[in-house]
């Protein structure tokens, strides 16, 4: 759900004439449109109607702000914003620029927020010059970057893949194409082990628990990403497996960042 606080949602009402019920100058269609096009989300679904009595438009937008998270609300705000500019619809007593500065700032704290949820960008840069590599790596970072890290999950799986590959054949481990991404990290965290690379059994549980999981990934690759035409996963499951798969690769470069200077 949104992170916005009872006073935010007096201004955003006012500024937007939710008082009556309405919804600036949106129709019924025009709505739901406005809506299908800003977020791909069908405002008319019954999860959005907060008040059983009443189906306006405004406690659908309430409804909505309950329910999405803050760079989904963000994203839909700054659109009707524009739209409002654009169309010169706003109510009257809500042509206040200094509503409107307010208003802005909710959105910014809104995407700030947001955008402390993600995981760090730096985590998904290519190993070596690879230019499949780098371009899975670009896809990432601008999916991080524009929070929408559910288009990016078949881009995650081939860059941890290359990420893996890279690595077990430093280590000695042999590599091949049909060897599946969990199957990697196995003979990875193996070679690691074998050279006391690793100091904690919990470190070691942790890694060793990672092959189960990335199992589960190659599910979600091809069944919930764009790899294939599927329904995509839902944000806050396509943020979590987006910070673990960050969290691992983070892991391994500072390993192995330790054990090349430790040669030295």
């Amino acid at each position: 759900m949104a992170t916005l606080s009872s006073i935010e949602k007096r201004k955003l009402e006012r500024l937007l004439g939710m008082s009556s019920g309405y919804v600036l100058d949106f129709k019924g269609r025009t709505f739901s449109t406005f809506f299908e096009e800003h977020t791909g989300l069908d405002i008319e679904d019954s999860k959005y109607t907060t008040d059983a009595s009443s189906n306006s438009k405004a406690n659908r937008l309430r409804g909505f702000w309950k329910i999405e998270p803050d760079h989904v609300v963000a994203k839909t705000l700054s659109a009707m914003i524009e739209y409002a500019l654009e169309c010169n619809c706003l109510p009257a007593d809500a042509a206040d620029p200094a509503l409107l500065a307010d208003v802005q700032r909710i959105i910014d704290r809104l995407h700030q927020s947001a955008s402390s949820q993600l995981p760090e960008v730096d985590a998904f840069t290519a190993s070596v010059n690879d230019l499949d590599f780098e371009a899975a790596a670009k896809h990432i970072r601008t999916a991080i970057e524009q929070n929408e890290p559910a288009t990016a999950l078949d881009r995650l799986h081939v860059f941890a893949m290359k990420f893996l590959r890279t690595h077990c054949e430093r280590r000695g481990v042999e590599v091949n194409r049909d060897k599946p991404l969990h199957s990697l990290m196995g003979e990875y965290v193996k070679a690691v082990r074998a050279v006391g690379l690793i100091e904690s059994g919990m470190t070691d549980r942790i890694l060793r628990s990672s092959i189960s999981v990335l199992e589960a990934f190659n599910d979600v690759r091809n069944n919930k990403s764009l790899a294939h035409d599927n329904p995509i996963l839902n944000h806050s499951e396509a943020l979590l497996i987006f910070s673990y798969v960050g969290a691992s690769i983070r892991f391994i470069r500072a390993l192995e960042g330790r054990a090349s200077a430790h040669r030295r």
